[in-house]
């Protein structure tokens, strides 16, 4: 442990290896549910959802470990949500590919990734961002993610305007609150057992928050008061060990791309839209995150990207050859980061969770969504605070901000967030004339204007 405590200089970054460990276990926590999730997605596909569930863990711990072999930075990767659902659903539902090809996509996305962050193209449009603009981004990451966990726990659900809050009182007299809003009760006090923690400055605070919801959860189960019932999307919090602990193979789908739709339109169009959607969402990701971390300089640069981004690229690649679609660094790392990881020792903590969840999956996939949640909704919270660095005085810098924060939790997406805060931060600094505007910026306005029309 002290050589690589050394390696990733852990006491230079001011952190320990306890830290970094705790950090890692953190992150996993908040990130395992892909594990879950992703083979739910891909299978139906016709993909076998075992061997998808074996890709979903050993690409994760694959990238995981070039992060922080490649750049030292605490950031957690796995196959992308939404991007899987682009794969499941469009490509190979809507669109009439079979897996194998939307697979081929992916891999030649990944190729191209890596000669762009080779050729630092993909980094120098991270620098193109203004700063102010990087500050909304981490603010609009706070409350998509937060968005997310309060799905997750079913606090917020689907309602005749859009969203609402959940209808506990109907839910108690039709009985479905013992099944579906236990949950939801049990994520907001888990919300504030883990500010409370967190107030106290106990060392993993946002970790023991989700282990406490957790335990209460099967208690609750034990006693008949949290109720499974599958048809509602809610399962036992038991671990299940009925079918052992072997390791699903993964030869049903592993280096099974089909690249005979390689030159066709289509195929290309579909290569396109997954390498935008990863390439935006990596790099808000990273800013949000790296931002949270203050790891970005002086400039709003953050230092051995490059790593960072060949971790991601290389990432997918490998992930397309194992049978999984894009894979892409998780928001779910800034978790990691509030409990004080600082360097690629979290990675590769995150990394070997991954590795062990091949041997213990009953335990990891029994954990909740609503035991999640309350720690990606505190840490929502945290990352809306990047909000007070921005000049509020100077339009041009503050609105721009602010409509990438608003565009991301309510169009569901860190990319589009990303589209909207450049295209306005471009167009009303433009026609103010106050300053000069990255000629990359345009390039990127001017694009994404373009995918809004086109695509």
């Amino acid at each position: 442990m002290d050589f690589l405590a050394k390696y990733f200089k852990v006491a230079e970054k001011g952190s320990s290896v306890k830290t970094e460990l705790m950090a890692g276990l953190t992150t996993f926590m908040t990130m395992a549910y892909i594990l879950a999730v992703n083979p739910s997605i891909l299978s139906v596909t016709g993909m076998d959802a075992g061997a998808v569930f074996t890709a979903t863990a050993l690409s994760s711990a694959f990238a995981t470990i070039l992060m922080a072999l490649l750049s030292n930075y605490p950031f957690a990767l796995a196959p992308g949500m939404g991007l899987n659902a682009f794969f499941a659903f469009t490509v190979c539902g809507a669109m009439g590919y079979s897996w194998k090809i939307a697979l081929a996509a992916v891999f030649v996305e990944g190729i191209i990734f890596v000669i762009l962050s080779l050729t630092k193209v993909r980094e120098a449009i991270f620098n193109s961002i203004p700063t102010s603009l990087k500050f909304g981004v981490t603010a609009g990451i706070g409350l998509f993610i937060a968005f997310i966990g309060l799905q997750n726990a079913k606090v917020i659900v689907d309602g005749p305007c859009l969203v609402s809050l959940y209808p506990f009182k109907a839910a108690l007299a039709d009985g479905t609150f013992w099944s579906t809003g236990v949950g939801a009760v049990l994520s907001l006090i888990g919300l504030m057992i883990t500010a409370a923690l967190s107030h106290k400055k106990v060392p993993g605070g946002i970790l023991l928050g989700i282990i406490i919801v957790w335990i209460i959860s099967m208690i609750c189960e034990l006693a008949g008061i949290y109720v499974p019932n599958p048809k509602l999307g809610v399962f036992s919090v038991m671990p299940n060990f009925s079918n052992g602990l072997s390791i699903p193979s993964l030869a049903p789908i592993f280096n099974q791309m089909d690249f005979s739709a390689l030159f066709t339109f289509n195929f290309i169009t579909i290569m396109l839209s997954f390498m935008f959607v990863d390439l935006f969402d990596t790099l808000g990701t990273l800013i949000g995150v790296a931002s949270k971390a203050d790891m970005l300089d002086e400039d709003g640069k953050l230092p051995k990207i490059q790593g960072a981004l060949l971790a991601d690229s290389i990432g997918t690649t490998a992930g397309a050859v194992l049978g999984t679609s894009t894979v892409s660094t998780y928001v779910e790392s800034s978790a990691g980061v509030v409990a004080g990881g600082r360097t690629g020792l979290t990675a590769i903590a995150v990394a070997a969770l991954f590795l062990l969840s091949l041997f213990l999956a009953p335990i990891f996939l029994a954990i909740p969504a609503f035991a999640t949640a309350p720690a990606l909704i505190f840490v929502g919270f945290l990352m809306i605070s990047g909000l007070k660095n921005i000049d509020f005085d100077d339009f041009t810098e503050a609105v721009p901000a602010f409509t990438a924060t608003i565009a991301m939790p309510f169009a569901y997406s860190i990319s589009e967030g990303i589209s909207w805060g450049i295209i306005s931060y471009v167009i009303i600094n433009m026609f103010v004339g106050d300053k000069k505007i990255n000629p990359i910026l345009y390039i990127l306005a001017i694009l994404f204007v373009a995918k809004y029309i086109l695509v």
